[in-house]
C-alpha cells in the first residue's frame, strides 16, 4: 500500500547560465503544469544565485524551492559557504545533502552528518543522497550505501522523520544515460528501508520517502514507480526541459491516482 504522495525534485545543478534563462525555465515549467490539481509534491533546486528571483515567481508555492547544498554553521567567517538561515530567507524548504558530485569533490561523511544535523534542527526537509560508484557481482555495493546512510542518520531525530527523504542515486547512472532496472531499484529501496527500520523502528521507517535519481526520463518513470516502488524522483538533466519534467510529474500523478 502506498504511504507517500510522490515527490519530484528537479536538480538543475550548475544550469542554466543566467538568471534570465532560469526564470524562463521556471515559468515554462509553471505554464506546462497548468491549473490541473496534481497529487504530487514538486520542487526545483536551482543554483544559489537564482533562488531569490525564482521565489518571486512562485507566489502559490505550488513549486517549492530546494537548495543543492548547505553549510552547517549559521553565520561567520566561512568564505563561499551558504547557511540554512540564508536559504530559508529566500524561500527554501528543502535541501539536497551529500550528492555524489559533491562527495566526488571531497565532501566527507562527517561533513554530510554535520549538514544533516543542522537541517533537522529546523523545519526544512533534508534530501540525503546515497549511492554506489559501481555494482559488483558479490553485492559489496550494499555496504557502501549502508555506510553512507548510517553516518548521515546519526543527525536525524525520530521526531523529524517526516522531513527526511532518502535519494538513491547510483553514481554510474547519473548523467550517463544508464539506468538501474526497476528490480534493482526496488531491491535497494527494501535495503534502505531495512537500515531505516534498524535505526528508527518500523513505524519510523514508514514515515520516510525513498526516491530515485539517475537518468530518469518520461520513458522509464512509470516502470520505476510501479515496479521500483519508489516514492518519487530526484531528476537532473530532464528537469532542464520543461515539457519532459512536467511529463514525469504527470506520470507520477497518474500513478498516485491508480495505486492503492
Amino acid at each position: 500500500m502506498k504511504q507517500h504522495v510522490p515527490l519530484i525534485v528537479g536538480n538543475w545543478k550548475m544550469n542554466p547560465a543566467t538568471v534570465g534563462a532560469a526564470k524562463k525555465l521556471f515559468l515554462a515549467i509553471r505554464k506546462a503544469l497548468g491549473r490541473k490539481r496534481l497529487n504530487v509534491h514538486i520542487a526545483v533546486a536551482p543554483p544559489f544565485p537564482f533562488l531569490s528571483e525564482l521565489e518571486r515567481l512562485s507566489p502559490s508555492q505550488r513549486i517549492s524551492l530546494a537548495a543543492q547544498d548547505v553549510f552547517f554553521e549559521a553565520i561567520g567567517a566561512h568564505t563561499g559557504e551558504v547557511s540554512l538561515p540564508m536559504l530559508k530567507s529566500v524561500g527554501v524548504t528543502a535541501v539536497i545533502v551529500g550528492h555524489s558530485e559533491r562527495r566526488a569533490r571531497g565532501e566527507s561523511d562527517h561533513e554530510i552528518y554535520e549538514d544533516v544535523s543542522t537541517l533537522f534542527k529546523s523545519n526544512v526537509t533534508g534530501i540525503i543522497c546515497v549511492g554506489e560508484n559501481e555494482r559488483d557481482d558479490s553485492g559489496n555495493f550494499y555496504s557502501v550505501v549502508e555506510a553512507q546512510l548510517r553516518s548521515a542518520l546519526r543527525g536525524v531525530p525520530k521526531t523529524k522523520l517526516k522531513q527526511l527523504v532518502i535519494a538513491y542515486e547510483p553514481v554510474w547512472a547519473i548523467g550517463t544515460g544508464a539506468v538501474a532496472t526497476p528490480e534493482d531499484v526496488h531491491e535497494m529501496k527494501l535495503f534502505i528501508q531495512k537500515i531505516l527500520t534498524d535505526h528508527f523502528g518500523r513505524a519510523g521507517a514508514e514515515k520516510v520517502r525513498v526516491i530515485y535519481g539517475g537518468s530518469v526520463k518520461k520513458k522509464n518513470a512509470a516502470a520505476l514507480l510501479e515496479e521500483g516502488q519508489v516514492d518519487g524522483f530526484l531528476i537532473g538533466g530532464a528537469s532542464l526541459k520543461a515539457k519532459e519534467f512536467v511529463s514525469i510529474i504527470n506520470i507520477a500523478h497518474e500513478y498516485e491516482k491508480t495505486s492503492v
